[in-house]
């Protein structure tokens, strides 16, 4: 092809594209930004009455109870993303007191009672209150950013889990920290998804790998403001000149602006080209292909740790009658001795567990267990290898060929209350129980006091999650051809700077 007509393409491919992607990419750098901060913005939160439908609680859907603990005949206290608070009878009273400013600092994954005293873990911390007491106060542990999951109890000892490591205390003041041993047949790798999640966001290479990618995100900003001021302004140099029959400073500020946008976009492309890529795979349906691979650690990077368990540890539980504890991890369910000094063992069947983890894990008796997630309630028994269906009583058969990712029974929280009644709570339709109809009317007051972090907000629309109340499923399809359209401008627009500039080199 000749290289003038050459040119002319790929500056097409460069100029209308780019126009039309500018908003999205826009969306993406500065969510992106607020994402790779949470802890920093973890303070603000966001009316969600200024959001879709969707985004409003009903019925308390959306992760808004994960479990809670009996306290008498008539109340509850029920935690998940709205917090604690405590339902006696119809009524409700907020228990929130004394936990960090901002929903995201209050949403609680695990909440039980331990030697008198309510001790609940967040995203950022653990916390404890005496029931006799207005406050929960942060307990003080040498345990830096470490991302807590799960709390359980073993004989009198209170065991603390995060993504990482176990933690031990028997006072809720000395604390000793525990690194799982390795699982048998274990090998140095990491899932291809952990390795892409973390390059996308920088973290795969510590506080530089971060700060660059909060630069990728100021530079994609720079190179949509400064391709739309190239795209507008020789509509606006024409106008001058036909008025004023000059252009001005308009030609010079052209001229510069062209050459700040061609400057940054030939220092930065490769570095967007390959995060843009990463991102692309971290959704379906490229994410599909990829779920279960497994690849190489880089040398030096965060994933090259001693620890088997890196970012891996789910849930835990302590059976007394066998002796041992078991984890629910990304690698699937795993047993161990109490000391936890040999290798951990896969549990030789497994019970379906979503990609996004598992969200109950609670002990029947001393050999089944009620495992939900959001493929679904099962119930799991150990010694047999069995998974029931708790809605349908069938037993559990993994699908074959490509398979929806979740199940109708999207399950995000668990209660059986006082009256042993069992509570499920689904991440769309909210509370329901097996055979009736019977509900909790959520209260106005819960909802208002129940904002959405911004953290998350900036997640629902880096996923492109927030279209898929005006596109339905095709929103699946918003972040691979973003993707792909944002890898066209850049590759063009790449080339659009290098071939003059070989053809004057040559």
């Amino acid at each position: 092809m000749d290289r003038k007509k050459l040119i002319k393409i790929v500056r097409k491919l460069h100029k209308w594209p780019g126009v039309l992607i500018t908003i999205f990419a826009i969306h993406f750098a500065i969510s992106g930004i607020i994402m790779n901060h949470r802890s920093l913005f973890s303070s603000v939160d966001l009316s969600r009455k200024w959001l879709p439908q969707s985004y409003q609680y009903n019925n308390w859907n959306q992760a808004a109870v994960r479990g809670g603990i009996n306290l008498n005949n008539d109340s509850t206290l029920i935690f998940g993303t709205i917090g604690a608070w405590i339902k006696s009878n119809d009524t409700y009273f907020e228990y929130n007191q004394g936990l960090p400013q901002g929903i995201d600092n209050r949403k609680i994954n695990q909440l039980i009672c331990y030697k008198g005293q309510f001790v609940a873990t967040t995203q950022f911390g653990i916390f404890q209150r005496a029931s006799h007491t207005d406050l929960w106060h942060p307990s003080l542990m040498a345990v830096p950013d470490e991302r807590f999951v799960d709390l359980f109890i073993k004989q009198d000892t209170l065991l603390i889990l995060s993504r990482n490591i176990l933690i031990k205390t028997v006072d809720l003041e000395h604390f000793e920290t525990c690194t799982l041993p390795a699982p048998e047949g274990y090998t140095k790798r990491a899932s291809m998804f952990n390795t892409l999640w973390e390059l996308h966001s920088g973290e795969l290479f510590g506080v530089a790998g971060k700060l660059l990618v909060d630069i990728l995100g100021f530079v994609t900003l720079a190179l949509c403001l400064t391709g739309l001021i190239h795209f507008f302004l020789p509509n606006l140099i024409r106008r001058q000149k036909q008025v004023h029959g000059t252009s001005g400073n308009l030609l010079s500020t052209l001229r510069a602006n062209l050459k700040w946008h061609n400057l940054v976009g030939y220092v930065f492309a490769l570095f967007l080209i390959i995060n843009t890529t990463a991102g692309i795979f971290l959704r379906p349906p490229l994410l599909i292909p990829i779920i279960t691979k497994k690849v190489g650690i880089i040398p030096g990077s965060h994933l090259d740790t001693d620890n088997p368990w890196h970012d891996k540890l789910r849930k835990g539980i302590w059976n007394e009658q066998s002796g041992i504890y078991i984890f629910s991890t990304a690698d699937g369910f795993y047993a161990c001795d109490q000391k936890l000094s040999s290798p951990l063992i896969k549990a030789y069947s497994q019970p379906p567990v979503s990609l996004m983890g598992c969200n109950v894990f609670e002990p029947i008796d001393s050999t089944q267990y009620l495992i939900g997630s959001f493929s679904g309630l099962y119930i799991w028994n150990i010694t047999r290898g069995t998974s029931t269906d708790f809605f349908s009583g069938k037993g559990y058969e993994a699908p074959t060929g490509m398979a929806r990712p979740v199940s109708d029974h999207m399950v995000a929280g668990y209660i059986r209350d006082s009256k042993n009644q069992e509570w499920i709570f689904d991440y769309n339709r909210g509370i329901g129980q097996k055979n009736s109809s019977q509900t909790w009317k959520m209260p106005q007051e819960v909802k208002i006091k129940s904002p959405i972090s911004l953290w998350n907000f900036a997640l629902e629309i880096h996923t492109g999650r927030v279209l898929e109340p005006f596109l339905g499923i095709l929103y699946l399809l918003y972040i691979p051809i973003a993707g792909l359209s944002v890898l066209m401008v850049l590759i063009s627009g790449f080339m659009v700077w290098l071939l003059p500039l070989r053809d004057k080199n040559q």
